[in-house]
């Protein structure tokens, strides 16, 4: 029903957060290594919004082919009845709390692991 909007609401916190990092005249005078080996996560939110975004789309192209999105005013089927809204509201903090959840703690094991294979080649080297 509205699930998407959840990790959509994310990404554009995290977009906001990107533009003002690349705005942030802190980060300069570093080499875009260095600043992923003091911060790997932050270096990465780029992914994380890209990751974001398409868990978004995805979802959202699945309520449109079911007819859950609709063209008019109020856009989604469930707002038309105070029922359907209080079971959009409660699928937004279950299913899209945990597609969020999910899609930032995929992003973040994968950092993780790029980090730590990057380690590994920097000590060996």
């Amino acid at each position: 029903m509205a699930c998407f909007l959840v990790p959509a609401a994310t990404a554009t916190v995290t977009t906001v957060v990107c533009k003002q990092r690349k705005k942030d005249p802190k980060g300069q005078g570093h080499t875009r290594d260095q600043r992923e080996t003091v911060t790997p996560f932050t270096g990465k939110l780029g992914s994380l919004c890209a990751l974001l975004w398409a868990v978004s789309a995805v979802s959202m192209f699945e309520h449109i082919l079911h007819g859950e999105v609709v063209p008019y005013f109020p856009f989604l089927t469930a707002a038309q009845t105070p029922e359907g809204l209080q079971t959009m509201l409660f699928e937004m903090a279950t299913e899209g709390v945990l597609m969020t959840a999910l899609a930032v703690a995929a992003w973040a094991c994968l950092v993780m692991l790029s980090w730590n294979f990057k380690q590994r080649r920097h000590d060996a080297a």
